[in-house]
This record gives C-alpha cells, sequence and structure tokens, in this order.
C-alpha cells in the first residue's frame, strides 16, 4: 500500500536558529523524527527548493516541502489469531501479548505473528510503518504493548520513546539472591562474537536498566524492573551481566540453580520452566491525541505465578 504526501510549510520567527529537523520535527508533527531526518537525507523534504542536511540552522522564513511516499515497506497477510485486547480506541491499542507469539515477522517467522493478528483485526493497519507496532517484547516474554492506528498517533509513540517518556515496568525471576536494587547504566550492542546475541559491550548503544526486590527466596529473587531505554534483549543482558540471569533463560541463563535439599515438585518445576520469567506488566503513555496520562497493568500469567509459589513453600520449609 502506498500513500502519495505533498505538505509544505513557512518557518516561523520563533523557530529561527534551530536546526532543519527539529524545526521540521514540530511543522510536520504527524510524523516521528527518525522519519523526518531519513526524508531530508533522501532529498524529500527541501528547504527553498534545496537539499540540506538535517542538523543545519534556519534562519526563519524558509519554505519547507515534502514530497514522499509512505510505502509499506513489504506486504503482511492477516492471520485470524486471538487478540487480548486491554484497551482500544481510534488512536491506538494496547494488547497482552502471550507467551510464544512473534510480535514481528523476520527469518524464520514470516507468519503467524502478532503484526499478522494486528491487520486481521484492524486492516487499516497495513498503510502505517510496521502495522503501528512501535515496541517489542521477544518471542517467550508476555506482556503488554502499544500499537499506533494512525500516523499522528504513531509518530507522537515513537517520540515519546526517543524521550524516555514511555512507562515500562516488567516483573521477573532471577537466579541468585539480591542484596537489594539498583541501576544498570551499560551499553549494549550485538555480541562480538555469537552474532545472535546482545552483550555488554563499550561500542554498544546507551541502555539503562532500574531493578527492586520484591521478594527473596533462597536460590531466586522475584524483581521489578523498569527501562529507561529499550535495547535487544535488554533487561536478560544486564541481569545477566550483574550476574543474576533470568529463570529459564535459554541464551543468557547459565547453568541452572538448585536450592540445596530441594522438593523434587520444585527441581521438577525448575527444569520444566524453559523461557525466560519475564512479563511486561506495567505500561504507561501519553495519549497521542488527548494528552491524557494512561497507564495499563497485566497480571503475571499463571506459568510465573506457579513458579513464585513453588519458590515460596520452599522458603518456608527450609
Amino acid at each position: 500500500m502506498t500513500e502519495r504526501i505533498s505538505l509544505q510549510a513557512q518557518v516561523p520567527d520563533n523557530l529561527a536558529g534551530k536546526r532543519l529537523d527539529h524545526i521540521a520535527a514540530e511543522l510536520f508533527s504527524d510524523f516521528s523524527r527518525s522519519r523526518i531526518q531519513q526524508w531530508i537525507k533522501e532529498g524529500l523534504l527541501t528547504v527553498d527548493g534545496a537539499n540540506r542536511k538535517p542538523k543545519d540552522k534556519l534562519a526563519g522564513g524558509e519554505n519547507l516541502v515534502i514530497e514522499a511516499e509512505l510505502v509499506e515497506e513489504e506486504s503482511w497477510a492477516p492471520a485470524d489469531i486471538d487478540l487480548d485486547l486491554v484497551y482500544e480506541d481510534d488512536a491506538l491499542l494496547v494488547v497482552n501479548k502471550p507467551q510464544g507469539l512473534v510480535v514481528h515477522p523476520a527469518a524464520g517467522h514470516r507468519d503467524n505473528t502478532l503484526l499478522n493478528a494486528l491487520l486481521n483485526h484492524c486492516p487499516g493497519l497495513a498503510g502505517l510503518p510496521r502495522a503501528g507496532i512501535v515496541h517489542r517484547i521477544d518471542k517467550e516474554t508476555t506482556g503488554l504493548l502499544v500499537v499506533a492506528k494512525t500516523l499522528q498517533a504513531h509518530a507522537s509513540l515513537v517520540d515519546q520513546l526517543q524521550e524516555k517518556s514511555v512507562f515500562r515496568e516488567y516483573e521477573a525471576i532471577a537466579c541468585g539472591v539480591m542484596t537489594g536494587g539498583g541501576k544498570v547504566d551499560e551499553p549494549i550492542g550485538r555480541h562480538p562474537t555469537q552474532r545472535t546475541k546482545q552483550a555488554v559491550h563499550h561500542a554498544g548503544k546507551e541502555a539503562v536498566t532500574h531493578y527492586r526486590v520484591i521478594e527473596r527466596f533462597r536460590a531466586h529473587t522475584h524483581v521489578r524492573v523498569q527501562l529507561e531505554t529499550g535495547r535487544t534483549h535488554q533487561i536478560r543482558v544486564h541481569l545477566s551481566h550483574i550476574g543474576y540471569p533470568l529463570l529459564g533463560d535459554p541464551v543468557y541463563g547459565g547453568r541452572l540453580r538448585l536450592p540445596k535439599g530441594a522438593s523434587q515438585e520444585l527441581i521438577d518445576g525448575l527444569r520444566g520452566f524453559r523461557r525466560q520469567a519475564l512479563h511486561a506488566r506495567t505500561l504507561g503513555i501519553e495519549h497521542p491525541v488527548t494528552g491524557e496520562v494512561m497507564e495499563w497493568t497485566s497480571e503475571l500469567p499463571g506459568d510465573m505465578n506457579a513458579m513464585l509459589n513453588l519458590l515460596l513453600e520452599d522458603a518456608k520449609v527450609c
């Protein structure tokens, strides 16, 4: 699906002296800053008919013109997959993603993803970048995701993510007994030798994770985690980096830790927990149309609740 757009605006005096990309993002606020920057670089957004760089400062009075196409990157097929919708209006929807559902099509997972399900629920999403998906969680992670239904909403949500104003809080079960909460401020990038993994790396991108203890068990900790940034596998990488990998994490989890003298029921439960024990519990945004601050919460899934009950019983007995 392709939508041709042709827009123009004059730079007002009150924006004089600012960068082109900042001015354009304000004048064409239906689009995200990243999209504006890309149009400038491709020459699709011109200044008085000429190409300029995103960082160029303008004097005021210039005429900005956008001549571009909103092109659907690929044609994805709708799929009749049940969605657990927590909220929906004309601008956005919030979905509670189950374990095992891939968010976006990729190599090895071309169909039957959350994106395909969204297209079935709301065909108009086909005209938006990534069908309105502005952030992701891993296949085996459960919990809340917000999806834009309009270009205006998409631009607003992307900007909120870039400005780190989206509230994202997770619950997790970590291996090891934490002494207290803390903050991990370490850059994350692709692993230097294992290309399918991420790692704390000096050449990576900024990544900040806050965590605090909910409850300690004999060999595990129930934690609440809040994200400032949204790097791939961020919570899994950061907690593993400080020595508290997530229970069940097949990539960053390391060896299984069994409490001394654990019951067979707990041993079986720990060995049988084969996904990272991570749930996107709370999501908060500013509504892209009304400006209202909105927040949603999703209860822990059954497998995590069952595991916490096993760990609690083990702590009582021992």
